[in-house]
């Protein structure tokens, strides 16, 4: 929508995902993103690390459980989504306003990491969440050790190595 705030953060959960549900029962998932820069000092020769935001974030419905099925503390991840200002009263009395990121979009960050995506199973279509990565208690899909295999293949030849083994099988 226009007039909205769209950032992408990059940085480590702080903590498991808190899974909760509405009285309507609708889930949320609730976490904070500890997102730390880091820049290289030239006079010491060393990285050092810059002032931590620590970022507020929810999602919601299935998308809520996909990620607290799948997102552990001290993950690095990625996520996009916008930023929302609410304020209120604490129990004092006094006027609070704070800073929260809607998710639209997260998964792990593939840095220094590897993942393994599962699609959820009977979710809708048009992408809105149904990847995955692993838990959830959804069985894993058999992978191929070696990534560039033909899919359906027997062997574990190499796809690219075998002239005109790709007919309509094209890994990708």
């Amino acid at each position: 929508m226009a007039g909205e705030t769209v950032i992408t953060v990059v940085g480590n959960l702080t903590a498991d995902p808190e899974l909760r549900y509405t009285q309507n029962g609708l889930p949320v998932a609730n976490f904070t993103i500890a997102s730390t820069p880091r820049n290289f000092d030239r006079a010491s020769g060393e990285w050092k690390d810059g002032e931590a935001l620590f970022l507020r974030a929810s999602v919601w419905r299935e998308f809520a459980e996909h990620v607290a099925g799948s997102l552990t503390k001290g993950m690095r991840v990625i996520a996009q989504g916008r930023l929302r200002q609410r304020s209120y009263e604490d129990r004092e009395g006094q006027k609070r306003t704070s800073i929260e990121l809607e998710i639209d979009e997260i998964g792990p960050s593939l840095r220094y990491a590897t993942a393994q995506v599962t699609r959820a199973a009977g979710g809708q279509g048009g992408g809105g969440g149904q990847g995955q990565f692993g838990g959830g208690g959804q069985p894993r899909q058999q992978v191929s050790e070696e990534p560039w295999s033909t899919p359906g293949s027997q062997t574990s030849a190499d796809a690219w190595s075998t002239p005109g083994s790709f007919g309509d099988d094209t890994p990708f």
